[in-house]
């Protein structure tokens, strides 16, 4: 049976005195592990290029199958159970939230916190739940032997999963890309502001009216603000005398800046977080085009998701016992037409580096019954016909 860490939600198993501090020796109210300057991990998420890089690659990393193998000499085998911490690994949260969550908490304060709550017998976790990183705070005087705070008190390092993005040597918190450029996400943000401060104040005037008979004092401007804006609104014709110049005026968004400096913003968002442009709102660069979405999902795959993975394949490898391992199956996200997979399938069957059962696994079927589908059947190769002159004697 499950050993349960019931110091979820109460106090650890304190050492004393000697895990807590005065309230001035930690900053306690700094919202995490550094401030955030001006900019907070809720307002950035507003702007739209951000959220879309961090959703992006949460939607992503959560909705890729995690897979469990076995390291058996050189090779290694597909364990076929799978264990808790792959299923149920939190009280609420399933698998596909539970990464969300994680990742999530990685691109928005570079760090994520896990608490292990619930052990098997042997010891490995079978439970974690993510912390707010506002409750954290690490020590790192000593980087090696760093100190974990969650709300105010010590944490025992083995309770603690720590999965950090971008680390500094000699460091042990990544940097919070929030926090590291706050500038740039700020101006994105005021940028917005500023658009819609514009366009609620009206922008530019919607014309202008010029008397050229007479001079004609604020009072009377006034009025006759009132009672063309009167006139626009009720959609009715205007009437002109001898003396009156009406010149309606047009501002393009373009000419705003708008438009370009939000493009611009995206840009530096997407570059930050290793996200194509395109997808957040910025320029792609160039002319370059994907052939077949196929192709764009290997590009994703490969330099911007694949980082992301190895980290989480990494510490949730080192929860696992022995000789087991966690992968992701990042197949599951390049989707081909059938009739290239089914060739594909085909190949690997010919070149006998894959199975029936394996073929049928990764179709969602069920293995050949009598295990007939696990034998590997190689096409034999057929020597070389080549002669001296370097012609085939087939012609």
């Amino acid at each position: 049976m499950g050993r349960v860490l019931t110091a979820l939600w109460s106090p650890f198993r304190w050492a004393g005195a000697a895990g807590k501090r005065a309230i001035t020796a930690l900053p306690w109210g700094s919202g995490g592990s550094r401030r955030a300057g001006s900019v907070s991990p809720e307002r950035a998420l507003s702007l739209i290029p951000l959220f879309a890089c961090v959703r992006i690659l949460a939607d992503s990393v959560a909705s890729l199958p995690v897979q469990l193998y076995r390291r058996n000499g050189a090779t290694r085998e597909l364990v076929s159970y799978v264990p808790q911490l792959l299923f149920a690994p939190a009280a609420v949260d399933d698998l596909f939230m539970w990464l969300h969550k994680c990742v999530v908490s990685m691109a928005m304060r570079g760090n994520a916190y896990g608490l292990i709550t619930q052990r098997d017998d042997l010891a490995f976790p079978t439970m974690i739940e993510w912390l707010n990183p506002d409750d954290v705070w690490v020590d790192e005087l000593h980087p090696t032997r760093p100190v974990f705070y969650w709300q105010g008190r010590v944490v025992p390092a083995g309770d603690i999963v720590h999965i950090p993005w971008v680390v500094l040597p000699g460091r042990v918190v990544g940097l919070s890309p929030i926090a590291a450029f706050a500038e740039s996400i700020g101006q994105g943000l005021d940028t917005v502001e500023y658009g819609r401060s514009w366009f609620e104040n009206g922008g530019t005037p919607p014309a202008t009216m010029k008397n050229i008979g007479k001079a004609i004092n604020p009072d009377e401007a006034e009025e006759i603000s009132d009672r063309l804006a009167a006139r626009v609104r009720a959609r009715r014709p205007l009437v002109f005398g001898s003396d009156w110049d009406f010149t309606a005026l047009k501002v393009s968004p373009e000419e705003s800046q708008f438009i370009e400096t939000m493009r611009l913003n995206a840009t530096q968002i997407a570059t930050i977080y290793g996200v194509p442009p395109s997808k957040a709102g910025g320029e792609t660069g160039g002319s370059m085009t994907y052939s077949t979405v196929e192709m764009e999902g290997i590009d994703l795959a490969t330099f911007t998701l694949r980082p992301w993975l190895v980290r989480l394949e990494t510490k949730f490898s080192q929860l696992m016992p022995g000789r087991e391992f966690v992968k992701f199956n990042v197949d599951a996200m390049l989707r081909t037409s059938l009739l290239d997979r089914y060739r594909a399938h085909g190949m690997a069957l010919d070149q006998g580096w894959q199975n029936r059962d394996g073929i049928r696994a990764l179709e969602d079927l069920p293995p050949l019954p009598n295990g007939e589908g696990q034998a590997y059947h190689a096409r034999p190769v057929r020597a070389s016909t080549t002669k001296p002159g370097g012609t085939d004697e087939y012609g």
